[in-house]
């Protein structure tokens, strides 16, 4: 009589030589990653006579969470000393509408030029491809320009405007290509019953969309929270994002260089995206391998 298969799946095979270059490669690829993220964390929690002594892998004699408090609210820009703090809620204000605004257009793109097949479909989607191609430094003076002719420029709407213009291209190019396998009698079956365009996308490709939505969200929030030259160039004083201000805190040449206050203020700024795949990750997994498997 056969032996019942293993509910968690088959015995592993024995050891080879292939597996343990595999471990020893994916141990050193972590190790490669992890140690500047280690480095910045005990950094952040030394005092500077600490710093000074050298030994940068060194755990903290004891942990000095005065640095984090500095760079979050006291951490000096030229003569301003506010911290980090503003430029957190300006990114909080940029990111959040453009992740918003560029996702949900880019899925309706992505769902007309997949399914509906309008005339020139296929000449404004390679049009798209081309344009998220081009780097961002060639647009920047037309931009700019254009910006100023419609008072956007320097505003909050307008970083948000420049952002949904840049990410569209790689949004409607997933979203498409995660909609074009679904099967086109669903929504003749939709059409018959009486729904129309926006009835068949809220409710029916909207849905069967949602990996996708997840992934693309995280793609585009990772981007624009970690973006410097856009927000440096459009955003405007009052509204610059953490990233610009980082800038600005680590290069200000007055005085001691803090390296405490610089790492603290670094990880600040980095924790919000890193936080998001951490809570996220097998969303996002479950996302990228849907799209594969679509497009």
């Amino acid at each position: 009589m056969a032996r019942p298969p293993h509910p968690n799946g088959p015995k592993p095979a024995q050891i080879t030589a292939g597996r343990i270059g595999l471990y020893a490669f994916l141990f050193i690829a972590a190790l490669f990653f992890l140690l500047p993220l280690y480095t910045m964390v005990v950094t952040s929690l030394k005092s500077m006579d600490e710093i000074r002594l050298g030994q940068i892998f060194a755990l903290p004699a004891t942990l000095d969470f005065s640095a984090w408090a500095t760079a979050w609210s006291g951490a000096c820009m030229g003569t301003v000393c506010v911290g980090i703090r503003s430029g957190f809620w300006n990114s909080v204000a940029i990111t959040l509408p453009s992740v918003a605004l560029s996702v949900f257009i880019g899925a309706v793109n992505g769902y007309a030029l997949s399914l509906w097949r309008p005339r020139g479909a296929n000449l404004l989607f390679g049009l798209l491809m081309a344009g998220g191609l081009i780097p961002y430094q060639i647009f920047l003076y037309p931009m700019v320009r254009a910006m100023a002719n419609i008072d956007l420029y320097n505003s909050l709407a307008g970083i948000i405007l420049v952002h949904v213009i840049f990410g569209l291209p790689l949004v409607t190019l997933l979203f498409r290509n995660y909609f074009v396998s679904v099967p086109e009698e669903l929504c003749k079956a939709a059409r018959v019953d009486g729904a129309g365009f926006w009835r068949i996308f809220f409710e029916i490709m909207l849905p069967i969309a949602v990996p996708m939505v997840v992934v693309v969200s995280m793609l585009q929030f990772t981007g624009i929270w970690n973006d410097f030259l856009l927000g440096l160039v459009f955003a405007g004083r009052d509204n610059l994002p953490m990233t610009v201000q980082l800038n600005n805190i680590v290069n200000t040449t007055m005085g001691e260089r803090t390296y405490n206050v610089n790492m603290a203020a670094t990880i600040l700024t980095a924790i919000v995206p890193l936080a998001i795949y951490f809570l996220s990750g097998r969303w996002f997994v479950r996302g990228i391998a849907a799209g594969a498997v679509k497009g």
